[in-house]
């Protein structure tokens, strides 16, 4: 007869190690939901309140649907609608830069996998070594070169450097060393295929799990990167993270010297907040099956 698991024998049995070692798990979970998990709850039910309300009440006595109406009006109305705008701006650069990820990335991923050229060890090398440096370290030179060429406050200096996305190169690399059969590829070969149509007819099909996995990190990057936009795009033309700042400095318990223009009030941030991740989101939900794919496609190899 076989030992029973650890799993499945009595709590009586269990050695003190074995308690321990649970009790570490249920701590960590629980540290984990009220670091979380808590602040979102805050975040919706704060949604659906008013000003008094969300002071005189308890953090988590629901709001009313009315209350909710009349924050979202507020949020619309504020500085004429410019949170839509701040929306359809971060969408532009999220999606235009998305674009030219997806087609410098896969075919640079493609490339490094299974191409066979000079140079490609050290081109690997240096992809691996920047997806290494710190996004923020490269804030100031990639400002000082927009500079120079005059960009700043236009939308390609935040669709240009959103597009530089090491880490997808790295990704695809990854997906085809070990999920696409070499043999596929070299049968299409001798039938006659070219590079460009190998790589469109078969690999492309193929990698359409890791396609998605890297547009929606690279989306989901870009749609929430404030430092360089805050630098490059201010103003109107800035994206919904940089207009939640603006946003929350026109709040006067946070900005007492606001008080007298216009300002904003914290229910309605919050609506501003759900707002701008919303779009994300949603994207997950519907991608979700695609992006479980393309994490556990490069898990084995062929």
């Amino acid at each position: 007869m076989s030992a029973i698991s650890k799993s499945t024998r009595p709590r009586h049995d269990l050695s003190p190690r074995d308690w321990l070692g649970r009790a570490f798990a249920v701590v960590v979970t629980v540290f984990f939901v009220l670091f979380f998990v808590v602040p979102m709850v805050w975040l919706l039910i704060a949604s659906g309140k008013s000003p008094y309300d969300l002071i005189t009440t308890g953090p988590f006595t629901p709001g009313t649907l009315g209350d909710l109406a009349a924050n979202w009006n507020a949020l619309v109305h504020f500085q004429d609608g410019i949170i839509l705008r701040w929306l359809g701006n971060s969408a532009y650069y999220s999606l235009s830069a998305l674009v030219i990820t997806l087609v410098t990335t896969i075919p640079a991923g493609y490339a490094l996998a299974l191409g066979d050229f000079r140079g490609r060890k050290v081109l690997l090398t240096t992809t691996l070594v920047v997806m290494l440096i710190p996004n923020t370290a490269l804030v100031l030179p990639v400002f000082l070169e927009l500079s120079a060429v005059s960009l700043i406050g236009t939308p390609l200096a935040a669709i240009l450097p959103f597009s530089f996305y090491p880490f997808g190169v790295y990704l695809t690399y990854i997906y085809f060393s070990t999920s696409v059969p070499r043999d596929l590829l070299d049968a299409a070969r001798i039938d006659g295929c070219g590079e460009v149509a190998v790589f469109r007819r078969i690999a492309m099909p193929l990698a359409l799990p890791v396609i998605a996995l890297v547009g929606f990190f690279s989306f989901v990057a870009n749609w929430n990167n404030f430092f360089l936009p805050f630098l490059t795009v201010p103003g109107p033309a800035a994206p919904i993270q940089v207009g939640l700042t603006e946003m929350l400095s026109n709040v006067p318990a946070f900005n007492p010297t606001s008080v007298g223009v216009t300002t904003i009030e914290l229910p309605t941030l919050a609506v501003a907040t759900l707002v701008s991740v919303t779009p994300v989101l949603l994207i997950f939900l519907f991608s979700q099956r695609f992006l479980v794919a393309g994490l556990t496609a490069g898990g084995t190899k062929e």
